[in-house]
């Protein structure tokens, strides 16, 4: 990465210190809510595997019909977008800071104390990250100022695999203990499991924890930040009457992710003067971000703004046909599946085949001489494993 700060004393590896904080340290990534991938130029992949169940009782002699689990590999990305911090400013306005570091002589920019640029780029630096936090969280590529990127928040409203609570619940305990019961419970009980809301809104559950008889609680002490062993974290950028539960790291092992880097360009960062004769100097930094979430079925939320953008939708699955009828001869028949989100396919009946297509599941048999054989072949949807579809599988005896 190079770097070019014209007309100061400054130094390149404070500087190089000030550029990655400004990228990226503001409150959800000093939090460790959110993995962080820097120098990440054009677009970075989230590899996205994951398998069905897989375990079921012993077979001394297990062939290709027994196999469960099947392996489903897609993706997410990261992919920057170009954006940049500028300002223009009168050093003078700020000779007050920096006297301490140059007692006499006339107040020349170029020869400004390493220390006052370092307290003048600080704050610019605050700035820039406080501006970078709102936009990880809330958000949206568009055509002007206010829509950088897209933010976590813009990210999960795309993911149709998003958990989205329906109640009607006006308090935070009641808004808790509903998103709760829809925490799948593969991740109820990992240790990175975070519920995510305003400052406004713990501030309205440790009122509610306070006032309960039972509770017995000091008006002048703040409660535990959990609700049921999870951990609540509060954001300043978060919306309030928002809440989100996922899996929140620094690391791999969170949903949250976040590509950044200052680009690759010469002029980095600049400060220089507007033009010679001037004495306005500007302070510009180029720089790129992107986010995303890796996992939508990791994801709970509860929107009860006056304009929700998350609304429950009823999750669905469903086969075409529901039954299945091979000759003796054997065969194969391919079953359509709809559903609203990934499924899983439970183990095939005893001397059947089952595969997973584009379209769904294919059924196959091979030639029977016995007696009629029977089965049922049960998918569940991974968003909420009370939705399931079955088919009836049959073939026939030979004649």
């Amino acid at each position: 990465m190079a770097i070019i700060v014209r007309n100061t004393n400054y130094s390149g590896e404070v500087l190089e210190q000030l550029l990655t904080l400004a990228a990226t340290s503001n409150e959800i990534v000093e939090k460790g809510l959110i993995m962080v991938i820097p120098g990440v130029e054009k677009k970075i992949s989230l590899p996205r595997l994951k398998t069905g169940k897989m375990l079921q009782k012993r077979k001394e002699n297990p062939g290709v019909e027994d196999s469960k689990g099947n392996f489903n590999y897609d993706e997410k990305s990261l992919d920057p977008v170009d954006f940049m911090a500028f300002t223009v400013f009168n050093p003078r306005t700020f000779e007050n800071i920096w006297r301490k570091w140059q007692p006499k002589g006339n107040l020349v920019f170029s020869e400004l104390p390493p220390e006052a640029q370092n307290a003048l780029l600080a704050e610019l630096a605050k700035r820039v990250q406080f501006e970078l936090g709102d936009h990880y969280v809330n958000g949206e590529y568009g055509d002007d100022d206010d829509h950088l990127f897209n933010g976590i928040l813009t990210q999960m409203t795309k993911d149709t695999e998003v958990i989205v609570v329906d109640s009607a619940e006006s308090t935070m305990l009641g808004r808790l203990k509903a998103m709760r019961a829809k925490i799948p419970v593969a991740i109820r009980n990992n240790p990175d499991l975070r519920i995510l809301m305003s400052v406004n809104d713990f501030d309205k559950y440790d009122d509610e924890l306070t006032q309960r008889e039972s509770k017995n609680t000091s008006e002048t002490d703040v409660n535990a930040r959990r609700y049921k062993g999870i951990t609540i974290e509060t954001l300043a950028a978060w919306p309030d009457d928002l809440i989100v539960c996922t899996l929140c790291s620094p690391d791999a092992g969170g949903n949250l992710f976040a590509a950044v880097n200052l680009q690759d360009d010469e002029d980095v960062i600049q400060i220089d003067k507007i033009s010679n004769a001037s004495e306005l100097y500007f302070f510009k930094m180029l720089m790129k971000a992107d986010t995303n979430i890796a996992f939508g079925e990791e994801v709970v939320v509860l929107d009860k703004r006056s304009n929700p953008v998350f609304k429950a939708s009823e999750k669905k699955i469903s086969v075409d046909p529901a039954s299945v009828t091979l000759e003796a001869t054997g065969g194969s028949e391919e079953v359509t599946v709809t559903a609203s989100g990934e499924y899983e396919i439970g183990s095939a009946p005893a001397g059947f085949k089952v595969e997973a297509t584009d379209k769904g599941v294919k059924i196959s048999a091979g030639a029977n001489s016995g007696s009629q054989k029977t089965g049922t072949l049960t998918l569940t949807l991974n968003a909420d494993r009370s939705k399931t579809a079955k088919i009836t599988i049959t073939q026939n005896q030979k004649g």
